[in-house]
């Protein structure tokens, strides 16, 4: 076996990163990797080290780069409590279903199980047994086998369902001396559907009067995207996409049908439950894209369910399929567009209706003073075609996900996990990654304070970026819950909050207070030639709770409720 000259094992993780393409890690310094952190300014010319402000930020920021990229995010962190704060980052990797490795500094083995100075077991912490947090943690003993273990967590974090991996550092091994050659880039193993399923899956269409197509879950590429919609158009299938992964099909096409998850165009809802065969490539079909598994009754739907799936384990577990196809999606994809359609299809009318709907719900009542179905839409008007644009979680992501029109892979970063404090961080990392690009993050008063610190990040590494604050003085979606299940008692999701004008400008950023329709453009506009960051502070209404009701609609509606 080739060898290297020895190094640090320190060193040799940071030339492994690199033979794997990375030239982007996300971390906050810690003592328990000195060593790595040398290896960063040992190699400062083919891989930066951004230094972030918490833990949580950190790898957001991480998991926006495995969404971005295809490959895995990479996020350093110490041990004990800045592993647990970066615990958010990674519980939102695994339900998203994003490539990930997060690398923690350990105690020193000889100190190990002492319950010493911030020791955890990350096996534990972080295992399967978890049910949410990791797809594989390993704690590296050896220096020698470190370049092996960074392949083997780049393979897991990419194959089959794609996922966050966790390596534990021990500090000692970290300073080791070795000679260990780096691994070769690693190229994920495929799966391709298997020819008599994809038979299966013509029979099954061909049969069909009303289908559905439902695109969703990771694992896509340019190519994908493109031969999945040369799929829908062969078959003229009105295509929804799942919760939050609304750029996987042109939303201007004349099959998109609009997204299946929170807040769901009605019509779109009846539609699903009328189908008589949904073909689902790529999402779990979780609780969010299933409309709390009512569009899709759980575990026997009644619709005919096909269900493309890049990981085993999601395929039957929670619904009885008609048909399961284990496939990559860089795979199923292109062997789908290979499907021969008939010359005519029966089901013309019901897409051409389906995305009648879908047009349909773009139209909005006027709110005054400030119009957030106005402001999306002045957005998309004036920001470039490939603007990408990111999003925490509370009601007013509501807005975006109804009328921002997504045109392209990897123009929207969104939890599909409901992570509060992503839009910020991930937004951040879009801009340091596609430099050049226009990036806008959305987020609320609530989502904002989770980690509006990184500004402090922004500024520091040169992202440029816009950022929308929608203020209701509220912790809205919670207030909206509170409505409905216990009306007029509202307890703990009022917020007191800061000057967001001031407090972006005492990071640095140029910052602006909207408060009228009216006064987003102008500001908006400004926004884009600046070559700063911008916050823009908007002031919102509390009872302007969704796209489609007040606080006190939906009040109202529960009192009647509570006293029939």
């Amino acid at each position: 076996m080739q060898t290297h000259a020895p190094r640090p094992a320190g060193h040799a993780l940071v030339e492994a990163l690199i033979a794997q393409g990375v030239s982007t890690c996300f971390g906050v310094p810690g003592e328990s990797y000195l060593a790595v952190l040398d290896g960063f300014l040992e190699h400062d010319d083919r891989i930066r080290f951004v230094s972030c402000r918490q833990e949580g930020g950190a790898a957001f920021m991480a998991e926006a780069q495995g969404k971005l990229t295809g490959r895995p995010g990479i996020c350093f962190v110490t041990r004990g409590p800045g592993a647990a704060n970066a615990a958010v980052g990674l519980h939102t990797a695994f339900q998203d279903s994003t490539p990930m490795v997060l690398f923690i500094g350990q105690v020193g083995s000889e100190v190990r199980d002492r319950e010493a100075f911030q020791e955890l077991d990350y096996r534990a912490v972080f295992g399967p047994n978890s049910g949410g947090f990791a797809k594989w943690v390993g704690e590296v003993a050896s220096a020698d086998r470190l370049p092996e273990y960074v392949a083997r967590a780049f393979h897991i974090a990419m194959q089959g369902r794609p996922g966050p991996v966790v390596l534990a550092l021990p500090e000692d091994m970290l300073r080791t001396p070795t000679a260990a050659p780096v691994a070769p880039f690693v190229v994920p193993a495929q799966a391709w559907p298997a020819p008599g399923a994809l038979r299966e899956v013509r029979t099954r269409l061909l049969a069909a009067r009303q289908p559905v197509l439902i695109a969703g879950g990771s694992g896509w590429d340019a190519g994908a995207v493109q031969a999945l919609q040369r799929f829908a158009e062969n078959w003229q299938l009105p295509v929804a996409c799942a919760f939050r992964f609304q750029d996987l099909f042109d939303n201007t096409h004349a099959l998109y049908a609009g997204n299946v998850g929170i807040g769901i165009n009605p019509r779109l809802a009846e539609r699903v439950r009328e189908a008589d065969l949904v073909l689902a490539v790529g999402p779990r079909l979780g609780e969010m894209t299933t409309g709390g598994y009512t569009l899709l009754e759980a575990p026997r739907p009644r619709q005919t369910l096909v269900h493309v799936h890049a990981g085993s384990e999601e395929l039957g577990r929670v619904y009885e399929a008609d048909l399961l196809l284990q496939a990559s999606m860089h795979h199923a994809a292109r062997a789908l567009e290979t499907l021969a359609a008939p010359a005519s299809l029966p089901w013309s009318a019901w897409a051409a209706a389906a995305h009648a709907d879908y047009e349909a719900n773009l139209v909005a009542l006027p709110v005054v003073p400030l119009d957030m179905a106005e402001v999306v839409k002045t957005v998309q008007r004036l920001a470039p075609a490939d603007t990408i644009v990111t999003n925490g979680a509370g009601n007013f992501s509501g807005w975006l996900h109804r009328y921002w029109r997504y045109r392209g892979l990897g123009t929207q970063l969104a939890p599909t996990s409901g992570a509060m404090g992503y839009g910020v961080p991930a937004g951040i990392a879009a801009s340091l990654l596609r430099p050049g690009r226009c990036v806008v993050a959305f987020t609320g008063d609530g989502d904002f304070l989770m980690t509006g610190q990184e500004l402090a990040s922004a500024r520091a590494y040169g992202a440029r970026l816009i950022v929308v604050v929608v203020d209701n003085a509220s912790y809205g979606t919670i207030r909206m819950h509170q409505e409905r299940e216990y009306p007029g008692r509202v307890i703990g999701s009022d917020l007191s909050n800061p000057d967001f004008v001031l407090f972006g400008r005492a990071f640095g950023w140029a910052a602006e207070r909207v408060d009228r329709t009216e006064a987003f453009e102008p500001a908006f506009a400004a926004a884009l030639a600046r070559s700063e960051p911008t916050l823009l502070h908007l002031i919102l209404d509390t009872d302007i709770s969704t796209t489609r009701a007040t606080l006190g609609a939906i009040r109202a509606t529960a009192l009647q409720r509570h006293h029939s």
